[in-house]
């Protein structure tokens, strides 16, 4: 569902990007640092050529694949340590009863019949603190790191190129290696394994169909199928359900094709997934941006990549450090319940990018506050 761009490739250059940083650009993606820019094209063609790339599908905007000439794993940040903006600067795009009022948007509309599920989300974002030393996204990536490890992990700075992204994401979007591709979405969160519910387990099931439909446009007939159905992953401060979708690429076919087939991804739009788009774009007030699209790397020489589902994600755009979180609606959700979810899904991450207010502790990050009642 993206549309492959035919933009020409443009080379690496020194100047200033329009962020107004001059770092240098580098990615930190799959375990490696990648450094030496070579050039950067909207053409997911290109993941198909040659090199090392690291990827940036945003929800809403042109993909961003930059070529780099140096990769080599990834070392401890050198740099000084991440100073985000106060811990009560943050606003949301849509308050507790916008986003409340939403969810019952969704269920009215389930109930119809137009939909099953559709994935709702809110954006955050405070302002960067300002200094003679501008935050670099790089620094965030190793808090994230470190206070909030996560498997598919992810940064990228290019500035020239208004992309700077620090990704604590759980999720596999997209996985090659040569022709078989694979597909990991979670639906279904919870603060313990206990706490699941019959809706947790619905949501995963029909986003695990809507993937097996999307990948049958591209792979070869019969070769999709469902190794691992439902099962429990635990990362920092919650507990999710995961499922993985796999198959073989049909011959002729690559990068473009398919992610052009299965994306956005399905576990952060709904099923049916068009329907649930339209649905989006009605309730939700900004675009999502980064947020739900994908962050990761393609070695196009080995036919190999791996693209997360860019949840956990921060990204700063316009002097801001941004942020978001939702959660999947269905016909058994509850508007108090999916506010809740929200919070949880960014307790911690918020704890972690946020200053502490000045004159007090900074709250163990499973029991931060939200700051998050402020409507934007």
């Amino acid at each position: 569902m993206v549309g492959v761009s035919s933009g020409s490739l443009s080379s690496a250059g020194p100047r200033s990007g329009p962020s107004g940083s001059s770092a240098a650009p580098l990615a930190v993606v799959g375990g490696r640092l990648a450094t030496g820019l070579l050039d950067v094209t909207t053409d997911l063609g290109a993941l198909d050529s040659q090199g090392f790339w690291a990827v940036v599908l945003p929800f809403s905007g042109p993909p961003v694949c930059a070529r780099f000439a140096d990769v080599r794993p990834a070392r401890p940040w050198p740099g000084p340590p991440w100073v985000g903006p106060a811990a009560d600067a943050w606003t949301t795009s849509l308050d507790r009863a916008a986003f409340e009022a939403g969810v019952e948007q969704i269920r009215a509309a389930i109930g119809a019949g137009d939909v099953y599920q559709v994935n709702l989300t809110r954006r955050l974002r405070a302002p960067l603190p300002a200094g003679p030393v501008r935050p670099d996204v790089a620094a965030l990536g190793a808090a994230l790191a470190a206070g909030n490890p996560a498997p598919f992990s992810a940064v990228v700075r290019l500035p020239d190129h208004g992309v700077e992204v620090a990704s604590a994401s759980p999720e596999r979007f997209l996985a090659r290696d040569g022709r078989r591709v694979w597909s990991s979405p979670i639906k279904g969160t919870a603060a313990t394994v206990d706490d699941f519910l019959p809706k947790d387990r619905a949501e995963n099931v029909m986003i695990v169909d809507l993937v097996r439909n999307d990948l049958g446009r591209v792979c070869e007939w019969g070769s999709v199928h469902v190794p691992a159905l439902l099962a429990v992953e635990p990362h920092p401060g919650l507990v999710h359900l995961v499922s993985t979708v796999e198959g073989q690429l049909r011959p002729g076919l690559g990068w473009a094709d398919a992610i052009d087939a299965t994306f956005p991804p399905g576990s952060v739009t709904g099923a049916p997934k068009l329907a649930a788009l339209d649905h989006i774009a009605r309730l939700e007030p900004v675009a999502r941006g980064v947020y739900c699209g994908a962050v990761g790397w393609v070695d196009a020489d080995r036919q190999q990549g791996e693209l997360n589902v860019a949840i956990r994600t921060f990204w700063i755009e316009d002097g801001h450090l941004h942020f978001g979180t939702g959660g999947g609606i269905t016909w058994d959700s509850s508007p108090a319940g999916e506010w809740a979810e929200t919070e949880l899904k960014a307790r911690r991450l918020l704890s972690i990018a946020s200053a502490p207010t000045p004159g007090t502790e900074p709250p163990a990050p499973d029991q931060a506050p939200v700051p998050a009642s402020r409507h934007a």
